[in-house]
């Protein structure tokens, strides 16, 4: 049984990390995932195309959590799960730069899970929802996240921009955004789970003004505040925002870095990308996105 998917990266308005409420918005950069799952077959072997030695953990996790899952209701039988009798393999290809703050582990769980429920054939009774779910539950599993990144895997999962609970997976607010995007990722690599998340604690109240502004729509305005904010509590300059900041709707620091994000309008952002230009790193340019994770 095989099946194809795919989920878009994407970018923060809000990190969770010092208060648990997060905030993210779809980018149209994409992970695909193939899936294979075989009868018999002991264990998944994951695979990252042009990553030889990459962690395929997450993504082996999703494919053997989702099969647990739905695996019975497409005729599986998967008593014997933890021995792995049904088993498998699974291929991800990705747009999106792992380790930049771009949630590219979220992108790939999504596309996993969706890859893996089309290889089922359960693709009319699996909610978006709830297959984003189980892909943070895999990402916990692993131990790739510190606060389960649900924020970043609802708006990969669903589109357009999300309010989450984090301790809860409690979606609070979606709504679609339309917005021109820039991204500048400077050369080091920051990994989300090696994040200081004591010291992003001490910006709570910040984080706490950014939910009352996201929660009111004000996303540009908030997702620069929390640029600032965590910015500084994760030790990275914010002289890329400062110089966005008079030409964009909002700029901020996306995740845990190192990749700054700005959204507004093509003039204002190709005013940016002058600037950014100058410093070491990749621009892409890009758009957000109303539409999440899909079957291919």
């Amino acid at each position: 049984m095989e099946g194809q998917a795919a989920a878009p990266g994407a970018g923060t308005v809000l990190n969770a990390l010092a208060t648990g409420t997060g905030s993210a918005f779809a980018l149209d950069i994409e992970t695909t995932a193939e899936v294979t799952i075989q009868i018999g077959d002991g264990g998944v072997e994951g695979e990252i195309a042009g990553q030889p030695d990459a962690d395929t953990r997450l993504v082996e996790r999703c494919v053997e959590l989702a099969v647990e899952r739905w695996g019975p209701s497409a005729g599986l039988d998967t008593s014997l799960s933890d021995t792995l009798n049904v088993g498998g393999s699974v291929r991800t290809e990705s747009e999106v730069p792992t380790a930049a703050g771009l949630k590219s582990s979220s992108a790939a769980a999504n596309a996993t899970v969706l890859a893996t429920v089309d290889a089922l054939d359960a693709n009319d009774d699996v909610e978006p929802i709830d297959a984003c779910r189980l892909g943070v539950e895999a990402a916990r599993d692993v131990g790739v996240t510190v606060t389960g990144a649900f924020d970043d895997a609802s708006a990969s999962m669903l589109g357009g921009v999300t309010v989450t609970d984090n301790t809860e997976d409690e979606l609070l607010h979606r709504e679609e955004l339309n917005r021109d995007a820039l991204v500048w990722t400077p050369p080091e690599r920051a990994y989300s789970a090696d994040a200081d998340a004591e010291r992003c604690a001490l910006v709570a109240p910040m984080a706490e003004l950014v939910e009352d502004l996201a929660l009111d729509g004000e996303y540009g305005r908030a997702m620069t505040v929390n640029g600032l904010a965590f910015s500084a509590a994760l030790g990275f300059s914010a002289d890329p925002a400062v110089a966005a900041m008079p030409h964009v709707d909002g700029v901020s620091l996306s995740g845990t870095g190192p990749s700054v994000v700005a959204i507004g309008d093509t003039e204002g952002l190709a005013a940016v990308a002058e600037d950014w230009a100058d410093r070491p790193g990749q621009l892409l340019r890009t758009e957000t996105r109303n539409d999440g994770g899909r079957y291919l």
